[in-house]
């Protein structure tokens, strides 16, 4: 379990390819004390397993299924990349519950200064669109925002300065893809209304 609370912007190192995967490496340093093969890390939102652990050199393990459904098969040596540890049981949780399970990734329709706030619009893909309510959560690259415009086919959320200091937001272009969790709540309510044969509104519950 995650809070969307991007605890450092790590680099990525590489990334190697097999028939059952690959496995990336990436170069961090605020979330290295204390960190033990086998615990759990959100790399772009995706929640990962630590495999090997080199000083301040990490490397994972990634699924088929995992390059797939994310943007971590897209990385290149130098990408910026969003880290947060699993949350501990007496943390503060500052964001929301993030899984770490990201749902889809989606495109950056528009990303600009407005005054000193930028305004991030992204694609919301139909299949995904009872999940998400205005003033509602979502995960963007494992980022806790909240949801401050809803269209047709698409969100908007507002990015603070300090955002786009700490996290990868600062290198993303329109047409580039983020990770998306679509809020746990929100999916639970949709599946017992779907069990149950309630219709929904698109868009709102």
């Amino acid at each position: 379990m995650f809070t969307g609370i991007v605890e450092e912007t790590g680099e990525v190192l590489g990334l190697n390819r097999s028939p059952e995967g690959a496995r990336l490496m990436i170069r961090a340093a605020e979330i290295v004390p204390g960190l033990r093969a086998g615990d759990s890390v959100a790399v772009n939102g995706c929640c990962l397993t630590l495999t090997t652990q080199n000083g301040r050199a990490l490397s994972f393990d990634l699924l088929n299924e995992t390059l797939q459904r994310t943007n971590l098969g897209k990385l290149a040596a130098g990408a910026p990349i969003n880290l947060e540890r699993a949350m501990a049981a007496d943390g503060r949780l500052g964001g929301h519950f993030v899984q770490g399970h990201v749902d889809c990734t989606s495109e950056v329709l528009r990303f600009e200064p407005s005054g000193a706030d930028h305004r991030l619009e992204v694609a919301l893909p139909p299949e995904f669109a009872q999940l998400v309510v205005f003033k509602g959560s979502i995960a963007i690259d494992g980022m806790s925002l909240t949801i401050a415009e809803l269209g047709e086919n698409s969100f908007t959320v507002w990015i603070i300065p300090h955002t786009i200091a700490v996290t990868n937001l600062r290198t993303r272009r329109p047409g580039d893809r983020v990770n998306l969790e679509f809020d746990l709540l929100a999916k639970y309510l949709d599946r017992m209304m779907t069990l149950r044969g309630w219709p929904a509104t698109k868009g709102q519950f």
